[in-house]
């Protein structure tokens, strides 16, 4: 099987919210994909909600492309402590944690459910899944801490 770079950190180690650079590939046109962690909540000590989470991420979908060029995906992890943002190009942790910050910010003070894209059965898969409220209380929670561009030491943008 092969080796999965997000599998090999020590999660106990990090201390979030954070954005890390997990790694670049170089396809075969010489094209370079980036692959970002954006961690907002700390491993192992508790997870956003399921709606909280679907929400934030149908959000950043477009939040996050408003700020960034190249991105081509933002998906939750699993284990629901943050995403993968996935970009073209070699785009610092450093611009992606300003922008994650700008989004987070967005969806405290200004994002209202009618902002919210893919909220029904045609545009989503699981549309009553969705909690604009816990969406907001994690984003808030998020920015109390203040978001690192280093996963190891508090380096706040």
């Amino acid at each position: 099987m092969a080796k999965v770079e997000s599998f090999t950190l020590d999660h106990t180690k990090v201390l979030a919210p954070y954005v890390r650079s997990i790694g670049t590939e170089k396809g075969p046109q010489g094209d370079i994909i980036s692959n970002f962690d954006l961690r907002l909540i700390q491993p192992n000590m508790c997870a956003i909600p399921t709606a909280g989470i679907h929400t934030i991420e149908h959000l950043l979908a477009s939040l996050l492309r408003d700020r960034l060029s190249g991105v081509i995906d933002c998906s939750p992890f699993g284990c629901r402590t943050g995403f993968h943002l996935i970009m073209w190009g070699k785009p610092t942790a450093h611009d992606v944690a300003v922008a994650l910050k700008a989004s987070l910010e967005e969806i405290v003070s200004s994002i209202e459910w009618t902002d919210v894209q893919g909220t029904t059965a045609v545009s989503c898969g699981n549309y009553v899944d969705h909690s604009l409220f816990s969406a907001k209380e994690v984003s808030k929670h998020v920015l109390e801490k203040g978001i690192s561009d280093d996963p190891f030491s508090r380096h706040v943008v």
